[in-house]
């Protein structure tokens, strides 16, 4: 096992606040570890700010999966995970482990958990294609940008991947996110949000752009239950108390969406309410959240 100590000198892509940060780096095998350093740390390699080099380092590497402390921060996550993604390697964070799975203390009921999500993704998509192109061509005409909103969130083990929705916010929200919420304690939302645009308000009251996990689903990334995918803005706060939560597979719905929702917005009570879920998981338990999301989706409960 080596020890390195990487200080970062800006580049390109991460702010000017953080050209101090020191990375240190842990491997074995094929398996990087990346956290904050210690200021004894030594043994420095050059700057891994610019993001073109970090990726040509990355994908010249034997190195298959890198785990990342989520105390580096919300735009190293990003910065990070963008360039893993280029280079073909998985990203995930580095969270304690736990036994409170529902695929460790159900292993049967869990497998036919994730067939009936592929095979009722599947169908889904088929029978809805007509509404996707639809609301495809209503977000293409309500304002310039992408159809499809793709971000970073934190999926099963830890591991980073992409959501996907439809748009309904200005092409430049993510830029302007912590413009917006400031300082926001909880969950980053808001409910007069100048970003969201007059046709994405009903497509978010509805949860009409959420239809695009589906694909998620269908690439096993997520589930049609299940605790949700943290943003890496949410990630990046959750106290270490809590944190082994972030090990569940995240659903489209779950506890937090039919029970609370933009009601409850403390991070930590969320997080221990999805706790308590894992624990008790059945398969009946998920159908009586799916049953109890139909209402709550016809009428826009929590929703903004």
């Amino acid at each position: 096992m080596n020890l390195l100590s990487i200080p970062t000198n800006s580049v390109q892509v991460l702010p000017k606040s953080d050209r101090s940060f020191k990375y240190e780096l842990k491997w074995r095998q094929k398996h990087l570890v990346v956290r904050r350093a210690p200021n004894s740390a030594s043994n420095h390699l050059p700057s891994l700010e610019s993001q073109r080099w970090l990726i040509a380092c990355l994908k010249r590497s034997p190195i298959r999966l890198i785990s990342l402390a989520p105390d580096v921060g919300e735009e190293k996550l990003r910065f990070w995970a963008d360039a893993c993604e280029q280079a073909g390697k998985s990203l995930f964070l580095t969270i304690p482990n736990t036994s409170e799975l529902p695929k460790k203390q159900s292993g049967r009921s869990w497998r036919i958990k994730r067939l009936l999500d592929r095979v009722a993704a599947a169908i889904a998509i088929l029978l809805l294609s007509p509404v996707f192109l639809a609301i495809a061509l209503l977000v293409r005409l309500q304002s310039p940008g992408p159809i499809l909103f793709c971000q970073w969130r934190v999926g099963e083990r830890g591991r980073l991947f992409r959501i996907y929705k439809f748009r309904t916010m200005s092409a430049n929200a993510e830029q302007l996110h912590h413009q917006v919420m400031g300082h926001q304690p909880g969950l980053h939302k808001h409910e007069n949000d100048p970003r969201v645009t007059p046709n994405g308000r009903w497509l978010r009251k509805y949860s009409l752009d959420e239809l695009p996990q589906l694909f998620n689903v269908l690439r096993g990334e997520m589930s049609f239950v299940g605790p949700r995918p943290w943003a890496l803005y949410d990630a990046v706060r959750i106290s270490p108390e809590v944190r082994q939560r972030l090990n569940a597979l995240p659903g489209i719905t779950g506890p937090w969406q039919v029970m609370a929702r933009s009601n409850m917005r403390d991070i930590d009570t969320v997080n221990r309410s999805d706790l308590k879920y894992l624990r008790h998981w059945s398969l009946w338990q998920d159908l009586k959240i799916l049953l109890l999301t139909v209402p709550k989706v016809l009428t826009g409960f929590g929703a903004y």
